[in-house]
């Protein structure tokens, strides 16, 4: 097979070149603004699974995704040397209510049957730690399935692992027959041009990492707020969603209100200094799932775009589905994620 060429330097672009050249294709990958420079360069990294009900092909994919992670991003570490702070360390959510409590047992039902021997949703009392939410009910959900990963870190690390493998990111270049397209809000912005209809758009996100060293223990989810203990001894709060803005890069008072918040909901962090501030937009699709397959129209062309907020917890899977379709030609694209579907 001749050259495949990968168009964009994000998580998506570097995991589906990643996964090509493991599978023994000749790969180069392209993007003018280097690796991670846009949505994949955040600090939050939530690879956290949808709630086990109203099941559905999307969050069959995410589960299946979550699951490929641990062996993916440990082959990844082995070949390039570079850590992409991945742990599968489980999530804690405060229950504020009974009502929430009674849906939170129904879950874990659901979750039994769902996840099956994977994972657990469990319903306990507060542990009492140091590190928690408080929780109006004295209770709290904690699942066994979510992971946490540096977003740059992880972007880093593939491009380590790609080079150890003699494929480096190169800043332009030539499309081959078989290409790739992974650009993110960018890409969004140009089937966007051609179309009669919006097939995307960027979506705003802020987010905060405070100097606070938890690298063993578990995110919390508290007040619609991901808090995150990265393996590097910082901890990262996000995010906001913004549909109206200014600028894609300030930050700005809401961040401020984010940072407020999960100072009041965990009380480990209220004198945790801030070390850095963050925005950007993530690509969402008009479906809202991730846009996977052939460009319609452009014979040897594919997609892979949309991963908005959970586009780590989906590479690996998207991943093998591109590969899949490219070097064996089998269509394992789930419904509703065809281009299609967006266009």
């Amino acid at each position: 097979m001749d050259k495949i060429t990968v168009r964009g330097a994000g998580i998506f672009g570097l995991s589906i070149a990643w996964e090509l050249t493991q599978r023994g294709a000749d790969v180069q990958v392209i993007d003018p603004n280097g690796p991670a420079a846009r949505a994949s360069g955040g600090i939050v990294g939530a690879l956290a699974p949808h709630v086990p009900e109203n099941w559905n092909p999307k969050k069959q994919f995410q589960l299946e995704s979550l699951l490929l992670a641990e062996h993916f991003w440990a082959a990844v570490e082995q070949v390039g040397g570079a850590s992409a702070g991945y742990g599968r360390l489980g999530r804690t959510q405060p229950i504020a209510d009974d009502a929430a409590l009674t849906l939170a047992h129904q879950r874990a039902e659901t979750a039994a049957t769902l996840w099956g021997d994977a994972a657990q949703w469990i319903v306990r009392p507060v542990t009492g730690t140091a590190w928690g939410a408080h929780s109006p009910t004295g209770y709290e959900i904690h699942d066994t399935l979510s992971a946490r990963i540096h977003p740059r870190q992880a972007c880093l690390a593939l491009v380590a692992a790609l080079a150890g493998k003699g494929v480096v990111v190169q800043p332009d270049g030539i499309d081959t027959a078989l290409t790739v397209h992974a650009t993110g809000v960018a890409g969004l912005n140009d089937l966007n041009a051609s179309h009669s209809r919006m097939v995307g758009t960027g979506i705003k996100g802020q987010a905060i990492l405070l100097d606070h060293a938890m690298p063993d223990a578990p995110q919390l989810f508290s007040d619609t707020l991901h808090i995150i203990p990265h393996s590097d001894g910082t901890t990262a709060i996000g995010s906001t969603t913004e549909r109206e803005y200014d600028t894609a890069t300030g930050t700005d008072a809401q961040l401020d209100a984010i940072l407020s918040r999960a100072r009041n909901a965990v009380p480990a962090l209220r004198d945790a200094p801030v070390l850095a501030r963050w925005a950007g937009l993530r690509p969402r699709s008009r479906s809202r799932a991730p846009m996977l397959g052939p460009w319609p129209g452009r014979p040897g062309h594919f997609i892979a775009n949309g991963g908005f907020k959970i586009g780590f917890g989906m590479a690996p899977k998207v991943a093998k589905t591109i590969a899949d379709l490219i070097l064996d030609g089998r269509d394992t694209i789930p419904f509703g994620f065809e281009v299609a579907a967006s266009l």
